[in-house]
């Protein structure tokens, strides 16, 4: 039932065709998994397909290994009238220990739309203790820093 499912969890194994030239889980595997999370969480809570809009402020904290359970955590933050903002964290660590580690954390923000691709509305999310409380204001101030910057690189623009 949409607007239900907050949180989703993904948890697999690091696979050797995951590794960068240096012997580690490459970045372009963790973002792939970041986005299948974000999908996976934002079609559960909006009930509708939906699309990557934006990913920002990735952190790349510690390395990720192969043969490390991977635990990809997405959850909804904050609800505009179409978008759900993601806060998202990638935790890896020794399968056979409980303990995992922090390695990469971003926001996400997909887009709910319709067969023919166009936004549609998705439930309101409201915070219902301070941890969310800050999160979703955090996502609010990310969002105004996003415009700003947005603004900026428009300078890039040929």
């Amino acid at each position: 039932m949409p607007g239900t499912e907050r949180q989703l969890t993904l948890r697999f194994l690091a696979e050797p065709n995951d590794v960068n030239f240096g012997g580690k889980v490459h970045g372009g595997a963790a973002m792939k998994w970041i986005d299948l999370a974000a999908y996976g969480c934002a079609a559960a809570w909006s009930g509708k397909y939906c699309i990557t809009a934006y990913v920002g402020g990735m952190r790349f904290v510690r390395p990720i290994l192969v043969g490390n359970m991977v635990e990809v955590e997405a959850k909804v933050i904050y609800t505009g009238r179409t978008s759900m903002h993601l806060g998202i964290q990638v935790r890896a660590g020794d399968p056979t220990s409980d303990q995992k580690h922090l390695t990469t954390h971003c926001v996400a923000i997909m887009v709910a739309v319709d067969d023919e691709g166009n936004p549609v509305p998705v439930p309101e999310w409201k915070p219902t203790d301070e941890k969310d409380i800050i999160m979703r204001d955090s996502a609010i101030r990310l969002m105004q820093m996003r415009e700003k910057i947005g603004n900026e690189m428009s300078a890039h623009l040929s």
